[in-house]
């Protein structure tokens, strides 16, 4: 569990940083990130849209609980990253353009997948009952009552036949 902790920890920071350095030059419309959405045949006014998008998916997977969201912002940094990668490809870019769309899309996916895994090993110790501290079940009751009831079906026979 702690290790499973550690490499979440350690994959999200990683990605967080990856997707935060994305995003900042598409909110601030650096002149760079134009030149690359004018190359792929991307309007300008696009970038400011997606830049705030990766913003807030990477908050809402930092953000403490929130599966919902967070399970949304791995979905929406995942189709990001696939149409960058796909647009790169497109155009005819060579593999070192589109290495970084492929470089994020391997950190997003480990990030979700040691969150899932996190995230099913957190539920399930919820649910684990520590047999040391908790007290046995005494089955003797169940064998009681069945006993009970058996001596009273012999004793009503038994009443039967004394008439």
């Amino acid at each position: 569990m702690i290790k499973t902790r550690a490499l979440y920890w350690t994959i999200t920071g990683l990605m967080t940083s990856f997707m935060l350095m994305a995003s900042i030059p598409d909110l601030l419309r650096a002149a760079q990130a134009v030149a690359i959405f004018r190359h792929l045949g991307y309007p300008s006014y696009l970038l400011r849209f997606l830049g705030t998008a990766k913003c807030l998916g990477v908050i809402a997977i930092l953000a403490p609980g929130l599966p919902r969201l967070k399970e949304w912002a791995f979905a929406g940094l995942i189709f990001d990253l696939l149409g960058a990668l796909y647009s790169h490809v497109s155009v005819g870019d060579p593999a070192s353009v589109w290495l970084f769309p492929l470089l994020g899309l391997t950190l997003v996916t480990g990030a979700y997948l040691t969150y899932r895994r996190q995230a099913a090993g957190l539920s399930r110790s919820v649910y684990r009952v520590d047999v040391r501290t908790e007290p046995r079940l005494n089955y003797s009751v169940g064998r009681d009552v069945a006993a009970r009831l058996r001596s009273r079906g012999h004793q009503r026979a038994a009443m039967s036949h004394v008439d």
